[in-house]
């Protein structure tokens, strides 16, 4: 499929502007690290303890910090997301793994305080199937009608059926739960006896102590420059250094706007956002092979244009192949991010980011590099330099017009012959 033929953009000229603004965006991404003594890491690196909580209503957001600060508890993160009815509770790594797992419990402390239940009961949005199990053989009237494996069986079940669609954690009435099938009844009339439904329920818990974080921060950065380095010899080996140094740099170069959107609009970098800088790797370098390709392609047909006349002819080219590939994948990526929840919201941040940025970081970026280092080295107009040398070059010229001398010079000392030796030289009729 074509979308554009015979396209004629003058995509190199227009390259100045382009570079500007990547160099104004790579400025403000690290004038905002600066004031902001780096970037926002997620609980990957840094540690700490993460809840994600799901609430019958809107949870009171300045109510549950206080409550949370006011037990010596360090809150990096309190952000309602989805429906504005759950909440993201980070508290930050205080002291050493033995009391890292200390958080959620502190955490749930916290907000039963906020929201008080109902004394003797357990709350049954925040408790799992052993613990059920185990209140309900303590009622004399189920232990004599049924056994314990079978309230064990029931206990499972129930929790199985609050934890999927459509409830998800959260059930809002007991009637909800008459369709339980496999649950005798006696146990679903006991349950309001020894069970109260709360107003918020735990739906995800992340723990990461202080040394795995650290390792965590080396292995993504060991990552990523191994990647770098290896898409760079690999176009090394294929084209020429130069390309492959162009391509790295405009890789970099897409890697570190992207991080900066990261630091400018407070986003956290975790595993999901290096997972996704590796993929846009990947992608850029794949969207920049595709051009030099065509450069080269176009340098075995046509010998005297210009360099940057060619690679401008090479762009117009993959026009419309650039502009299928990312418009598709920015689709993609984009309702990845405005459907995809708060746990992709990060890696989905990126991915939008930096399609945007490799989509002209590979004509605006890795191509005036090229042309760059062509007119550093020398080469006539910034193209390719005569694979003979000069001197070779000038002994076939002076050869070549030597001897076209010498047939000018043989034509013009041959005596020009008489009427008489012309008309004998006619044929007869």
């Amino acid at each position: 499929m074509q979308l554009f033929k015979e396209t004629n953009i003058d995509f190199i000229g227009r390259q100045r502007y382009f570079i500007a603004l990547s160099v104004v965006l790579m400025v403000a991404g690290a004038v905002s690290m600066i004031a902001k003594g780096g970037l926002k890491l997620g609980i990957d690196f840094k540690g700490g303890t993460l809840l994600y909580v799901k609430f019958e209503s809107a949870p009171p957001v300045d109510q549950i910090r206080e409550a949370l600060t006011s037990q010596g508890l360090s809150v990096s993160t309190l952000q309602p997301f989805e429906d504005g009815n759950e909440l993201k509770i980070d508290l930050d790594l205080i002291g050493d793994d033995k009391t890292l797992s200390m958080g959620r419990d502190q955490i749930v402390d916290v907000l039963n305080r906020v929201y008080p239940g109902q004394p003797g009961k357990l709350d049954f949005n925040n408790i799992g199937p052993e613990t059920l199990a185990a209140r309900l053989k303590e009622n004399p009237q189920l232990t004599q009608s049924l056994s314990s494996d079978q309230i064990e069986k029931a206990a499972q079940i129930l929790i199985d059926m609050r934890d999927q669609a459509p409830h998800l954690g959260l059930i809002r009435d007991f009637a909800d739960l008459r369709g339980a099938a496999g649950v005798d009844p006696s146990i679903l009339a006991a349950l309001p006896e020894h069970t109260y439904l709360g107003e918020f329920a735990v739906r995800g818990v992340e723990v990461v102590g202080p040394k795995i974080g650290r390792d965590l921060q080396v292995q993504a950065l060991n990552a990523t420059l191994a990647a770098l380095a290896a898409m760079g010899v690999y176009l090394a080996f294929r084209f020429e250094w130069i390309y492959g140094v162009a391509a790295v740099l405009a890789v970099f170069h897409d890697v570190f706007v992207t991080v900066g959107f990261f630091s400018i609009f407070d986003q956290a970098i975790d595993l999901n956002v290096i997972a996704a800088l590796l993929t846009l790797v990947g992608y850029s370098v794949n969207d920049t092979i595709v051009i030099f390709d065509r450069v080269r392609e176009n340098l075995k047909l046509t010998h005297r244009v210009p360099l940057a006349e060619l690679m401008n002819r090479s762009v117009n080219q993959t026009l419309s192949r650039t502009v299928l590939t990312s418009g598709l994948t920015f689709i993609a990526v984009l309702s990845l991010y405005l459907f995809g929840g708060e746990v992709l919201r990060g890696f989905s941040f990126a991915l939008v980011v930096g399609v945007i940025v490799g989509s002209y970081s590979t004509i605006f970026v890795a191509s005036p590099i090229v042309l760059w280092w062509r007119k550093m080295i020398g080469a006539p107009d910034g193209g390719r330099r005569s694979n003979s040398r000069p001197s070779e070059t000038a002994a076939v010229e002076t050869g070549a017009a030597a001897k076209r001398r010498d047939l000018v010079g043989k034509k013009a000392s041959r005596p020009r012959p008489s009427r008489e030796e012309e008309k004998s030289a006619k044929p007869r009729s």
